[in-house]
């Protein structure tokens, strides 16, 4: 069970990390604030040159691969979910189980801050649907809605 007090609009990376199996260099969110209970919440993830995919992807022109920015995404989702629903996640995972009408429309680098707004379309536990949307300096990066469960880790 986590130790966060309720009714928070901020977690910060410590508090992520109690809420998700996540870390380092998977953990793709740093903070999660403006959270509104039944409405959603914005995660932010500050993009840095030293995020390892860098190194490959591509390393004359860095740009994060759209699929970190939807596990960016899903990870924002998870945090706000876990924390509102006040879930037990202890021993239990997040997993993603569809995405759909992903658009990818600006490339996303080092020195951006993503703002991933994300809110729960329906849940019918253990399922949860989810839209998200990614900004950088207010201007859409990325959009998609995605799906996933709650399951048991074992």
């Amino acid at each position: 069970m986590t130790t966060i007090e309720p009714g928070k609009s901020v977690l910060d990376i410590d508090e992520l990390m109690q809420l998700l199996p996540h870390r380092y260099p998977m953990l793709l969110v740093d903070r999660l604030v403006d959270i509104k209970p039944g409405e959603g919440a914005v995660g932010i993830k500050n993009v840095s040159m030293g995020d390892p995919y860098f190194q490959g992807h591509f390393p004359q022109k860095p740009v994060m691969p759209g699929v970190l920015i939807i596990e960016a995404m899903a990870q924002a989702a998870a945090a706000y979910t876990s924390y509102t629903e006040n879930l037990d996640v202890e021993g239990k995972l997040v997993l993603f189980m569809g995405v759909d009408k992903a658009r990818f429309r600006r490339p996303v680098v080092p020195g951006d801050q993503l703002r991933i707004a994300v809110r729960t379309v329906q849940r019918r536990a253990p399922v949860w649907r989810f839209a998200g949307e990614a900004t950088v300096d207010g201007k859409r990066v990325a959009e998609a809605h995605y799906s996933a469960m709650l399951a048991h880790a074992t």
